[in-house]
């Protein structure tokens, strides 16, 4: 990016906005204008596809050679379509030799509420064209996209991108708070942000320099929101988009920790994370520890474990670095820390919290690898409310309560067909987390009565005269597993 990228006007940003947005510069129409081999190609860092797909003068293959390709463009094809000297002046566009190029990469984002969104950012560096700087500056990716679909719904009065880079999770924010605060400790990435919420139509985000909470200092948001630099490496920060100074997965660690202190009561924290696998050690444990005695809420998720090997491969090729005379000694280096720390593997998850305020708080910490319903933020609530309702419910409680089976499970048997009794009997979530539960005669038969009208007690009750056991022990031992049900989203408790 050029170091004279400057503010862009608010005229500026509209003229450029609607461009794009008449033009279809869409997500929709820039999947459709590729299609699917030029987009399967670009995938794989391969531009030849995707250029033949874009040739000619029509106003969508310009702006998609220019602001996504990056291939040069006749200065007076681009005139034609565009303010060339104003985005010029504003270090968004350069011109030469009768050529425009772009001087930063635009893409088209889906906003949850219909608003069309851009994001601005550095061009990716592909292999073979040298590495990124120290301050470079990413784009929306698959981990910006899993935080977008994880934020809880509003409405809200105050949220925090914490991190903001490219400001995309502003940019999301911005639909759902009154006055959305974004910080980062680059300010190239602070500048590009402030572009990206003006092309956005975004006004309400408001940008700080800062590291972690340093810029709020004193103040609470009802929503935060982080993508941190959660890389773990043995070097200092090569890239502030990716590491930070912290050693091993401390930096997480001390957002966990902090952040129910710039919550207000009932708000959400709600953060990407790596955390080590060391040996000897249970990584739920590990992770545990960072959310105990927060007074919050919530629920932590693994979805990926990668092996040391796996992890450093993945972040040398994000740094263009296969091939480069240091490759192999960062490689080293980095397997020889793992190696002295005891570390097995990397966690890669999510950490939601809501600060409840409660010294019985509990947060809920599992492996989920299959795949779910998206986005979670809309259900993620009431997966905190069923392990707090399971946490607080004593058994005596429980056997007086009134509980229904939760929308959407359906109950499977498994077995020899013509055989009298089914070999196991399952209940599926066929949305939310969609989890998978094996119970017995008497969790199944639960399921298929209980409608909130009378207390599980009774339910329980009539359940084992049905199947001729013991009433007494089976409201002796039901409560354990029905609560650990309702944990799970299985039952709800009916208020």
């Amino acid at each position: 990016m050029p170091e004279s990228l400057r503010p862009i006007p608010p005229r500026l940003a509209d003229r450029l906005r609607h461009v794009l947005i008449d033009a279809d510069y869409t997500v929709h129409g820039v999947r459709d204008r590729l299609g699917d081999m030029a987009a399967r190609a670009l995938a794989r860092e391969q531009l030849t596809p995707a250029l033949r797909a874009t040739g000619g003068e029509e106003r969508l293959g310009l702006l998609l050679r220019l602001w996504w390709l990056h291939a040069p463009v006749a200065e007076a094809s681009a005139r034609a379509i565009l303010p060339v000297q104003e985005l010029a002046d504003a270090g968004l566009l350069r011109v030469r030799d009768g050529e425009v190029r772009a001087g930063v990469h635009l893409e088209p984002c889906e906003l949850e509420d219909g608003r069309p969104g851009y994001v601005v950012s550095d061009p990716t560096v592909r292999p073979g064209g040298g590495q990124p700087r120290a301050d470079h500056v990413v784009g929306a990716g698959g981990a910006s996209a899993t935080l977008a679909r994880l934020m809880v719904d509003g409405p809200f009065e105050t949220a925090l991108d914490l991190g903001t880079g490219c400001g995309v999770q502003a940019m999301h924010l911005a639909g759902r708070a009154s006055r959305v605060c974004a910080t980062d400790v680059n300010p190239r990435a602070l500048r590009m942000a402030e572009i990206s919420c003006a092309l956005s139509d975004a006004p309400n985000v408001e940008t700080r320099a800062g590291s972690l909470f340093e810029p709020v200092q004193g103040e609470r948001f009802d929503l935060i929101v982080s993508n941190p630099p959660f890389v773990i490496t043995p070097d200092p920060a090569r890239y502030t988009y990716r590491e930070s100074d912290r050693s091993g997965d401390s930096l997480c660690a001390d957002l966990v920790r902090q952040a129910p202190g710039h919550l207000t009561d009932g708000g959400w924290c709600q953060l990407l994370a790596n955390w080590l696998h060391v040996d000897g050690e249970d990584w739920r444990d590990r992770v545990g520890a960072w959310v105990s005695g927060t007074a919050c809420s919530g629920w932590v998720v693994q979805r990926e474990v990668q092996d040391p090997a796996e992890y450093v491969e993945l972040w040398l090729r994000d740094s263009c670095e296969h091939g480069t005379p240091e490759y192999t000694r960062r490689y080293d280096a980095w397997l020889d820390y793992f190696e002295r720390e005891g570390v097995k593997g990397i966690g890669f998850g999510w950490i939601s919290l809501r600060n409840d305020v409660a010294q019985d708080a509990t947060v809920r910490v599992e492996e989920l690898r299959h795949e779910i319903e998206e986005p979670v933020g809309g259900y993620l609530p009431d997966v905190v409310d069923g392990a707090m309702t399971a946490h607080r419910l004593t058994d005596a409680a429980l056997l007086s309560a009134h509980v229904t089976l939760a929308p959407g499970v359906a109950e499977e048997r498994i077995g020899t067909p013509g055989a009298p009794d089914p070999e196991k009997i399952l209940l599926r979530q066929r949305n939310g987390a969609r989890r998978v539960a094996q119970v017995g005669t008497i969790e199944a038969g639960l399921a298929s009565v209980c409608d909130g009208t009378m207390p599980v007690g009774p339910l329980l009750d009539a359940i084992a005269e049905l199947t001729e056991q013991d009433p007494l022990k089976v409201r002796e031992r039901t409560p354990d597993v029905l609560r650990s049900l309702i944990a799970e989203g299985f039952f709800r408790v009916a208020r």
